[in-house]
């Protein structure tokens, strides 16, 4: 403890409580910043805390978003999808009657078709690799690739187009705008390269045309893998939604929210892939507790007698206590500020990156909560020991 700590007790106890008020965060600040090394090491803890929790979460965050993320981009407000489709990248064909009939219902204002299945793409240089292909009339309201950086979309139209992220040249075996594979069988050239388009589960999106899509998936004219349903302003989706259900015993259909939902719930908890990142983020939650508990409570133990010594001068449990606290706090908002700081740091570095993590202002303020909380719990191990101190053993040394 810092070495003037008696004699700032000797003065609140003469100048009363505001005085005593007054002196809790200059104790408290001194106690903290006189072993630098105890603080070094509490600060460790709480960085190493926030640093793991945040990237997990990002992570988690990111994943949902990979999951969702072809879902997003349209602007669909119903999907019509085989029975049992368990998420997007769960593929299999409709017959292709959805279209003409959700097209005759009250309400509907256009339907589209998203084709979709895994695919067999031959690198140029020899090997091969699985991919997911997405095709889409978007000239029509279908799916619109996104994220172009080189090329364009209305290239893609262009016999044996597709588009690309840029993220998974070197699985496709590619290096720039312009190089062609094939895809089962089929030449293809890359016209469009996107950024930040990357699928949950690692497999590259490759988009290309409807037509085109099932020409390489060998499937039927009519037949796509889910049917988009746009309503008019002012259409009941609930209403539309109920009715389009009732003329097909095969498929299901699904509010955009609904399938999002689904396919999200199906990757993250069925499959368990959430699990590992959300027992990654309590770890650290309890990693970062475990160490600065220990910090606080072995820097409590070091000036017991301190400690005696203001209860003997007529401080407050309560007093005691607030200085603990504050220690606490100050900890707390250093070891967020550098913790914070370096998780932004490994979001930046994941740009480009096939590892998605994500950092939102609502995720940024409850890592500040969390650390908070994380500290306070932290100093209650401090407490019980100091709240327990007979004043009389300072007469006894």
């Amino acid at each position: 403890m810092a070495v003037d700590a008696t004699g700032a007790a000797a003065k609140q106890g003469k100048n009363g409580k505001g005085k005593r008020v007054r002196m809790a965060p200059k104790l408290a600040y001194r106690n903290l910043f006189h072993d630098k090394m105890s603080l070094t090491v509490t600060l460790i803890g709480i960085v190493f805390s926030v640093v793991l929790v945040a990237v997990q979460c990002g992570l988690f965050l990111g994943a949902q978003r990979s999951i969702a993320r072809v879902i997003d981009q349209t602007n669909a407000d119903i999907w019509i999808v085989p029975l049992g489709t368990k998420s997007f990248d769960d593929p299999s064909l409709l017959d292709g009657r959805e279209k003409y009939a959700a097209l005759a219902m009250p309400g509907v204002k256009s339907v589209e078709q998203i084709n979709i299945g895994f695919s067999r793409w031959r690198k140029p240089n020899g090997g091969s690799t699985t991919v997911l292909l997405v095709g889409s009339n978007w000239i029509t309201g279908g799916l619109r690739p996104w994220n172009i950086i080189e090329g364009s979309v209305d290239a893609i139209t262009a016999p044996k187009g597709v588009a690309v992220d840029k993220s998974y040249f070197k699985d496709l075996g590619i290096t720039a705008l312009g190089d062609s594979a094939e895809i089962n069988g089929m030449t293809v050239t890359v016209k469009a390269v996107s950024t930040g388009v990357r699928s949950f589960t690692t497999l590259p999106f490759v988009f290309t045309t409807l037509g085109r899509s099932q020409r390489m998936l060998g499937s039927k004219t009519k037949e796509s893998a889910y049917t988009l349903v746009t309503l008019k302003p002012g259409a009941d989706i609930e209403e539309v939604k109920q009715n389009i259900a009732t003329r097909f015993a095969d498929a299901e259909v699904l509010t955009t929210a609904e399938f999002r939902s689904r396919s999200i719930n199906y990757w993250m908890f069925q499959t368990g892939a959430g699990a590992g990142l959300i027992a990654g983020a309590i770890l650290g939650v309890i990693v970062g507790i475990v160490i600065v508990a220990q910090t606080l409570y072995a820097s409590t133990k070091d000036h017991l007698n301190e400690f005696a010594t203001l209860r003997a001068l007529g401080a407050s449990s309560g007093y005691i206590i607030q200085v603990i606290l504050l220690q606490a706090l100050v900890s707390a908002f250093i070891g967020y500020l550098l913790g914070i700081s370096l998780s932004l740091l490994v979001v930046s570095a994941a740009k480009g990156t096939t590892l998605n993590v994500v950092m939102t202002p609502e995720l940024a303020l409850m890592l500040f909560g969390l650390t908070i909380g994380m500290c306070m719990l932290a100093a209650i191990s401090a407490i019980f020991k100091v709240i327990r101190i007979d004043p009389a053993s300072v007469f006894s040394r």
